[in-house]
């Protein structure tokens, strides 16, 4: 996933809910002392487990930041935005985001010809956006792409690294019969530039 990102070292990042820091990690060691890694999560558990990371020295490049606009002013121009397993979140009834406007927020945060890297749980072709996200936590990868190219991005590529075929795309993700091997899709687009 990395090499598919196209990260290198000295690039800043912004790495849109952490959870546990696993890609946090891996990123903050590509970028190295010359990159920076900001580990972007709402206030709550998700903050808490990216400051624990943060406070680590081994990963003195990653800062913690919210999500909102006035967290997100402070961030310099980025590099690479990475989302994993989490885009289908912003379709969530509970969350009241507006994922295209949230696209658009990226679009501008991004340098240009700086890559956004989105991966997520596979929804059957056609599957209701916000339903499939509420009862299975997955989202139709068409879906997902359309969104995020209306709001300028450009499709640069796909990784198969994370599918599985055998997954029948109609579980919840936490139902332990699939949890942990779930069919996900890899997406690369760019912002022109």
């Amino acid at each position: 996933m990395l090499a598919f990102a196209g990260l290198k070292p000295g690039e800043v990042v912004l790495e849109v809910l952490p959870g546990g820091g696993y890609f946090t990690r891996l990123i903050s060691k590509v970028v190295g002392p010359k990159g920076h890694v900001y580990a972007g999560a709402p206030a709550g558990k998700y903050r808490e487990a990216a400051a624990t990371i943060a406070a680590d020295p081994a990963y003195a490049n990653v800062t913690v930041v919210g999500l909102d606009p006035t967290s997100m002013k402070d961030v310099p121009p980025l590099d690479l935005i990475w989302t994993s397993q989490n885009y289908h979140d912003l379709h969530l009834t509970q969350v009241h985001v507006d994922p295209v406007a949230l696209d658009k927020v990226w679009f501008a945060a991004l340098k240009p010809g700086g890559t956004l890297i989105v991966s997520d749980h596979v929804a059957l072709p056609g599957a209701p956006v916000t339903a499939t996200a509420d009862a299975l936590h997955r989202i139709d990868p068409a879906a997902a792409r359309k969104e995020i190219e209306s709001a300028g991005f450009v499709f640069d590529g796909e990784s198969q690294a994370l599918r599985n075929p055998s997954d029948p795309h109609t579980a919840n993700v936490f139902d332990p019969a699939i949890k942990g091997m779930t069919d996900q899709f890899a997406f690369r687009f760019k912002k022109p530039g």
